[in-house]
């Protein structure tokens, strides 16, 4: 799969706050949600650790964010980037807002064998989005040894 010059430029953003999300104590996730005009909307690191809130996940805070600035119905035309592959609930989050694609660099496998990490849900975004009634397009992994960076000594 090709990944479009733009679609990367918003990945490697993604990876930068996922960093900046590590540097400030928190889990390193990072996710930004763009329009269709190319517009960034919001952007949101990992907040698990430092709100002491389980469901502070990057991809949920965008979507918390976006909700507010965007009327739900808008959200189709929007595209959502996460440094690491939607767990089911952040997929599911996704869903109910409405946006209309979610690409992510990180696979959530790739991620189990970088972090080493036991304890997820087995269930890809992608099985979590079609088993809703309204299409919403997922591409990734992508710039997977890029993304896998930012978890680096971390787990």
């Amino acid at each position: 799969m090709t990944l479009a010059e733009t679609d990367a430029r918003y990945l490697r953003r993604s990876l930068e706050l996922a960093r900046l999300a590590r540097e400030t104590g928190n889990e390193p996730f990072g996710s930004l949600l763009v329009g269709g005009d190319g517009t960034i909307v919001v952007e949101a690191g990992n907040t698990v650790l430092t709100e002491r809130d389980a469901t502070g996940h990057a991809e949920v805070n965008v979507v918390r964010a976006a909700c507010t600035r965007v009327e739900r119905t808008g959200l189709a035309g929007h595209t959502l980037y996460a440094s690491t592959e939607p767990c089911p609930m952040c997929a599911a989050a996704i869903y109910w807002s409405g946006i209309g694609r979610v690409v992510f660099a990180l696979g959530a496998g790739t991620f189990r064998e970088v972090a080493g990490v036991d304890d997820r849900l087995e269930l890809s975004c992608r099985e979590v989005l079609a088993r809703g009634t309204r299409v919403v397009e997922v591409s990734g992994p992508h710039l997977e040894e890029e993304a896998a960076d930012v978890h680096e000594g971390y787990w």
